[in-house]
């Protein structure tokens, strides 16, 4: 056994040689706003009663996303997030939000009541 200091990764099995880890990462889809069909929905499931609107449907990466969680926070005047590939929006702007992202250039509907 040697002692080589120059590799700090120590594997006792691999059945492929190189660590190809960007290879084994899923690709998103980058489609432009366009392209893409939205839904704007208020949601209240599993947030103790406090109303949030959803924005679903995106295809593409998540820098882009945070990007625009940040813009609809700021013209919404209220906090919100990115969860799984989906934007959060803390209480109901569900036109507001549907007008900003029409002249963003995004196809978006309302969704649900």
């Amino acid at each position: 056994m040697s002692s080589d200091k120059s590799s700090n990764k120590r594997f006792v099995y691999r059945e492929f040689g190189n660590d190809n880890s960007a290879a084994t990462q899923r690709g998103v889809p980058e489609l432009p706003p366009q392209q893409q069909n939205l839904k704007v929905e208020a949601s209240r499931k599993g947030r103790k009663g406090k109303t949030v609107t959803v924005i679903s449907g995106f295809q593409t990466k998540p820098e882009v996303l945070t990007d625009l969680v940040k813009q609809l926070k700021s013209q919404c005047g209220s906090g919100g997030t990115v969860k799984d590939n989906e934007i959060e929006i803390q209480g109901e702007h569900k036109q507001k939000i549907l007008d900003i992202l029409t002249k963003l250039g995004y196809k978006a509907k309302i969704s649900g009541g």
